[in-house]
């Protein structure tokens, strides 16, 4: 049973479970899956291990240790160093050039779905939530962060490029009008 808990605490990741939700999965007592917890915590805490089980907000959760954390940076500091994506730069123009602007607007300009995209951009912290919209559902709404401006060397929102606006032309198209004519011989 331990190793069944080590695998659903490792699919909930930062969620984790409560000792219910636990109990209700393996279909078992509270005491036998207490029981099992507590084996586990004791398996966790020996020198050669690299996580723990912690019990954060009433739910169970594997995470690292505080004794490691030097070399835990390393690895994020690297992965919020790392080169951004052409969809994950298409994603900050757009919110940028439009915050505050929700997900479902995002995935309209883009065409596509964005919502892993932007959870990167969340964990990178170049974009963060700014409120919520009034359209139905209350959908939460997206603006760029400070370090959003430090990583591209802007002072401020203001400092983007302009978007150049299409002039309309100067005559107005017949829209039924041929461009091809045919020659009459």
């Amino acid at each position: 049973m331990k190793a069944i808990i080590e695998g659903l605490l490792f699919l909930k990741g930062s969620d984790g479970l409560t000792l219910l939700e636990l109990c209700s999965i393996l279909d078992k007592k509270e005491e036998e899956v207490s029981q099992a917890l507590k084996e586990l915590y004791s398996d966790y805490q020996k020198e050669d291990r690299g996580i723990q089980l912690e019990l954060l907000g009433g739910h169970f959760k594997l995470t690292t240790k505080q004794e490691h954390k030097e070399y835990y940076k390393k690895i994020t500091l690297e992965e919020q160093n790392a080169n951004l994506s052409q969809s994950a730069l298409e994603t900050l123009a757009i919110i940028a050039y439009n915050e505050p602007i929700t997900r479902m607007e995002i995935d309209e300009i883009r065409g596509v779905n964005s919502s892993y995209v932007i959870r990167r951009l969340l964990i990178k912290n170049l974009i963060q939530e700014v409120g919520r919209s009034d359209l139905p559902g209350r959908p939460k709404q997206y603006g760029v962060t400070n370090a959003f401006l430090d990583y591209f060397g802007l002072g401020g929102i203001d400092e983007l490029p302009k978007m150049e606006e299409k002039e309309p032309d100067s005559q107005e198209e017949d829209l039924f009008a041929s461009r091809y004519q045919e020659k009459n011989d």
